[in-house]
């Protein structure tokens, strides 16, 4: 197995810690990036429960574990829409910081898809130690 393959879900893990932290220390980092069709009652339960997934699934990658690959596409399948949000609503302001810039929510969306392929390669890098 190539060293990206074998490295992939470790940076992957990384990240899902380090956005995990934030979900839970600073949610309100993620309000503004909430799908309007979501009721905003339900905007800081889904932040906190997305940033309590992220974190199960940076260990779940870091360990191998059979349920993190497919867990971990779910998330990133699930937080999609915020992202997608993030970018029809980049340049008008609405975005705190550096998340307004058009070119940083755009490009933020194909990410996903090689995040996504990190994601797999952990249930490779599994197969591969049983």
């Amino acid at each position: 197995m190539s060293s990206l393959r074998r490295t992939a879900p470790l940076v992957l893990a990384g990240a899902f810690g380090t956005s995990g932290i934030v979900h839970l220390v600073r949610p309100s980092s993620f309000d503004a990036i909430m799908p309007r069709l979501v009721p905003a009652r339900l905007h800081r339960a889904l932040i906190y429960a997305s940033g309590a997934v992220e974190l199960a699934c940076a260990a779940g990658l870091v360990r191998s574990d059979r349920w993190a690959s497919p867990l971990s596409i779910a998330v990133l399948v699930g937080v999609f829409p915020a992202n997608v949000q993030m970018a029809l609503d980049a340049g008008t302001g609405r975005n705190p910081g550096i998340a307004d810039s058009p070119v940083l929510a755009w490009g933020r969306l194909p990410l996903q898809a090689a995040m996504i392929w990190a994601a797999r390669q952990d249930r490779s890098r599994a197969e591969a130690g049983r």
